[in-house]
């Protein structure tokens, strides 16, 4: 079930599914990418009760500005009693959220149905 989508960035996309926002970050994830995402994906997290679903699949390139989008997305959504999700499948992104440690916070999830099919949601929660 979807509903409207739209891309403000070539390297986001904003649509709604099964009543989460997902955004999808496509190409490549950089500093100077993450400087156009930012205000798209504050709008996005800051909204009290939000349901955020990161969505790493079109990525080509993630270095470390996208590891702190997806830390401060994560953030802003909890600290407004909201739930956020990651999937991710990408190797080398995977083993960069491990090696950090972000992979304990935002448990990825290789597809965005398996993503939403997890329950409890990733959270400030320990023990997962």
């Amino acid at each position: 079930m979807r509903q409207k989508s739209g891309s403000p960035t070539r390297h986001l996309r904003v649509r709604h599914y099964q009543g989460h926002t997902v955004l999808e970050f496509r190409g490549e994830i950089d500093i100077a990418s993450a400087a156009e995402i930012v205000p798209h994906l504050d709008r996005e997290t800051a909204r009290p009760g939000a349901r955020i679903v990161l969505d790493l699949g079109g990525i080509e390139f993630f270095d470390c500005s996208g590891l702190r989008l997806l830390y401060r997305a994560r953030s802003q959504v909890l600290d407004q009693g909201g739930q956020v999700l990651l999937v991710c499948a990408h190797p080398l992104t995977l083993r960069m959220l491990r090696i950090t440690g972000l992979a304990r916070l935002l448990p990825p999830r290789p597809t965005l149905d398996e993503a939403l099919d997890v329950s409890p949601p990733a959270g400030p929660r320990t023990g997962r």
